[in-house]
C-alpha cells in the first residue's frame, strides 16, 4: 500500500471522477498542529485522493502503522497493491525507521486515516520571566585591587518576548505527543512549552553574562542570532526537542530592571562620577602647586589655588591655607615677615601688606612712598 503521485493537473481532468474520495485538510493555521482526517467508514478505498499543501505532512495509518507518508506538495493516489513511496520529502529517513515499529503507545488503531501535520514555523508564542533573574552585567565592571581583576554587576531582570518552533520531527511528535488526536492544537501543548522555553531561556542568560561573551545587560534585546545560536550548540531545548520540535527563534521585546538592581546601578553611576571629579580635583591640586612654585609673582595667587581645592576635597589643612590667605581689606599679616606701612596694589587697588599682593600677585606699592 503506498502513495502514487498524480499527474499534474489531474485535478481538473477526467481523473478527478475516478477517484473515490478525496482527502484534504484545510485548516492547519498557526494554531493546529495536526489534524486527522478519514472516510465515513473509516477505510481509505483504492484510487482515493490525498492532496498535500504546502507546508504540510500527511502520513498514512492502518491499524497502528504508518502505511506511508509524505512532505512533498501534490496529490497523491492511494494505491493498496502497491509499495510505500518510501515517505518522500524532508522527512522520509524519519518515517522510514519508524514505518514498522510505531504504534499508539500499544492501543492499536482500528481504522486508515490521513495525520496531517503542520511543517510550517509556528510564530507569535509569548514568554516572559515572571520573577526576575540573575544577569551578570559586564557593563558595569566592579574592580578588585587585592586580585587586581574586575567582576561584572549583579543584577536580576525580567524578560519578554515571543519565540517560535517548528515540528521537525513528525513520527516522534505523534509518538511522544499528538498520538491518535482528531485535532491537536498548540494550545494543548503551550503552557508546558512555556516553562521549557524559560528554563532555556534562563541557560541563555547565563552564557550571554558569562566572561566570554559579556553583553551589557541593556543590550539583550539585540542579541537574537546569538540566542539562536547558543540555542543550537548547547541543545537548551533538549526536552522540547525530544518531542519532535525545535525552538526557531527567539525576540526579546522588553528588558527591565527589579528596583534592587536600578539602585545598584544609580548608585554605581554617582560613585564612578565621584570617583573621577576627586582624580580631575587631585590633579588639578598637583598642578596649582606646582605652578605657584615656578611663579615667583604668582606665588601668593597660586597658593589661594590650592586652597580652594583642599576646601573642595574636604581638607581642614587647606581651608585653613584659604582662610590664611583670604583677601581683607587693611590686614596687617605680611607674608614676607614685615609688618607697618600698608600699601596698595596698582594692578586692582587692593591695600595690603607684604610686597605682593594677595588678590593678583602683583608688586605692592607703598602708598606714601609710590615704591
Amino acid at each position: 500500500m503506498g502513495l502514487i503521485k498524480a499527474a499534474i493537473g489531474a485535478v481538473g481532468s477526467t481523473l478527478h471522477d475516478q477517484w473515490k474520495e478525496y482527502i484534504k485538510c484545510d485548516n492547519l493555521d498557526n494554531e493546529t498542529l495536526m489534524v486527522r482526517v478519514s472516510t465515513p467508514n473509516g477505510v481509505i478505498s483504492k484510487d482515493s485522493a490525498i492532496q498535500v499543501a504546502p507546508g504540510q505532512v500527511a502520513v498514512i495509518f492502518e491499524n497502528g502503522k504508518i502505511l506511508d507518508a509524505t512532505a512533498e506538495e501534490g496529490i497523491y493516489t492511494f494505491d493498496q497493491s502497491s509499495s510505500p513511496s518510501f515517505f518522500a520529502g524532508q522527512f522520509g529517513a524519519v518515517f522510514k525507521e519508524m514505518w514498522t515499529r510505531f504504534t499508539y503507545n500499544g492501543a492499536p488503531n482500528k481504522e486508515q486515516a490521513v495525520f496531517f501535520i503542520n511543517s510550517k514555523e509556528i510564530i507569535d508564542n509569548k514568554f516572559g520571566t515572571p520573577a526576575p533573574v540573575p544577569f551578570q552585567d559586564w557593563s558595569h565592571p566592579i574592580p578588585n585591587q587585592m586580585t587586581n581583576t574586575i567582576t561584572p554587576l549583579r543584577v536580576d531582570v525580567r524578560c519578554f518576548g515571543k519565540y517560535t518552533f517548528q515540528i521537525t520531527d513528525p513520527a516522534t511528535f505523534m509518538k511522544n505527543i499528538a498520538g491518535t488526536s482528531e485535532v491537536y492544537t498548540k494550545t494543548d501543548i503551550c503552557e508546558q512549552m512555556r516553562s521549557e522555553v524559560q528554563a532555556a531561556f534562563q541557560n541563555v542568560l547565563n552564557a550571554l553574562g558569562n566572561s566570554e561573551h559579556k553583553v551589557p545587560v541593556l543590550e539583550l534585546p539585540s542579541q537574537t542570532t546569538e540566542i539562536k545560536k547558543l540555542m543550537d550548540e548547547n541543545v537548551f531545548d533538549a526536552d522540547i526537542r525530544n518531542r519532535g520540535m525545535e525552538i526557531k527563534g527567539f525576540i526579546i521585546e522588553s528588558v527591565t530592571l527589579d528596583e534592587a538592581s536600578s539602585k545598584k546601578i544609580d548608585n554605581y553611576e554617582l560613585s564612578s562620577n565621584a570617583y573621577m571629579q576627586q582624580g580631575a580635583i587631585v590633579g588639578g591640586y598637583s598642578q596649582a602647586v606646582q605652578d605657584a612654585a615656578k611663579n615667583a609673582n604668582g606665588a601668593a595667587t597660586g597658593m589661594m589655588g590650592v586652597g580652594m581645592m583642599n576646601m573642595a576635597t574636604g581638607n581642614m589643612a587647606g581651608g585653613v591655607m584659604a582662610n590664611a590667605f583670604q583677601n581683607t581689606e587693611g590686614s596687617k599679616v605680611d607674608l614676607s615677615g614685615e609688618v607697618g606701612t600698608a600699601k596698595y596694589c596698582p594692578n586692582c587697588g587692593i591695600k595690603a601688606t607684604g610686597k605682593f599682593c594677595t588678590n593678583c600677585g602683583m608688586k605692592l606699592v607703598n602708598e606714601e612712598t609710590n615704591e
